[in-house]
């Protein structure tokens, strides 16, 4: 589905128009995919347009850059302000915030460092990431034949858009077999994480999860869901986690900014348990929506726009 344009694009502290926001074909990016980026969501909540964990996501943002050892020349705060100033200049209430760092025009060698770093944050309305169906009925995935990559090869904790070749790999193959999403292994043959979504499992009343060491992205969604389980009364589990666990899960699901909490009702054409949506899934569902539909601020994770 296209992206509905809107008005303004925040280029290197000004604002420019949509068709406006262009880059020179020969920048660095283009050709080595050095870019760093963020996906974060706006809810129209209850109380008014509420950016979910907004410094959490600039913190990992900052993070990626300091893997690659490029140094952006805005602070975290002028970053926090630029992706709400950016809402504002939109008049968005429920939106999608991309902030992107990247290599500009400069060299066109592999070296970036002669080449610039420039920021850029668009916003546009993005409605269920994985279809309208999905948060409701589940998905079904499979196991894709291609592994995230082994430690000390690409940094997969850093979200560089590098890394999204292979999530795209992963992404069409999925969806050209009938499926709606892949589920990656490791090198090791333990399961990693959904080609831009983490994943969990439900056994016996207990929710794992990969732990960052299985080539991950250490999601912001998935922290928060753990911390909602967390106070639930749930044990959650950071662990290995090998394939066959995906066919004798009680429930699975997602978690990610665009999928925020998606379940998983089956895997290679395998159902998990009946087919349906579970109970831990759905109830991990409605407290994550509980704050960012009634804009409950209990846990500090939103910022107000306005």
């Amino acid at each position: 589905m296209p992206v509905k344009k809107t008005e303004k694009i925040w280029m290197n502290g000004k604002f420019v128009n949509w068709d406006d926001a262009q880059i020179h074909v020969l920048s660095h990016v283009v050709h080595y995919g050095t870019s760093w980026f963020e996906g974060i969501r706006c809810y129209d909540t209850a109380k008014g347009p509420a950016v979910f964990r907004l410094d959490r996501h600039i913190k990992r943002l900052c993070d990626s850059l300091k893997i690659y050892r490029t140094e952006v020349p805005y602070t975290a705060e002028q970053l926090t302000e630029a992706c709400l100033a950016t809402v504002r200049e939109n008049k968005m209430k429920a939106c999608y915030i991309r902030p992107v760092v990247y290599r500009g025009y400069g060299d066109v060698g592999v070296n970036p460092i002669p080449c610039p770093v420039d920021v850029a944050i668009a916003v546009w309305e993005w409605g269920s990431y994985l279809g309208p169906e999905a948060l409701s009925d589940g998905i079904d995935v499979c196991i894709s034949t291609f592994n995230r990559p082994a430690p000390n090869t690409l940094p997969q904790m850093a979200k560089a858009g590098g890394n999204y070749i292979l999530s795209q790999l992963m992404k069409v193959e999925a969806l050209e077999a009938g499926f709606k999403e892949a589920v990656a292994l490791d090198v090791n043959g333990n399961v990693s994480e959904g080609s831009g979504e983490n994943v969990f499992f439900v056994r016996d009343g207990v929710i794992y999860t990969p732990w960052i060491a299985s080539s991950l992205l250490p999601g912001i969604t998935r922290s928060s869901v753990i911390q909602l389980a967390q106070e639930a009364g749930y044990t959650v589990r950071e662990v290995d986690i090998p394939r066959e666990m995906v066919y004798v899960a009680d429930e699975m699901f997602f978690t990610g900014t665009a999928a925020e909490v998606t379940p998983i009702r089956s895997v290679d054409r395998q159902k998990v348990a009946n087919g349906k949506p579970g109970p831990v899934t759905m109830k991990l569902q409605a407290a994550y929506f509980d704050i960012v539909k009634k804009g409950s601020n209990s846990h500090n994770w939103l910022t107000f726009v306005y």
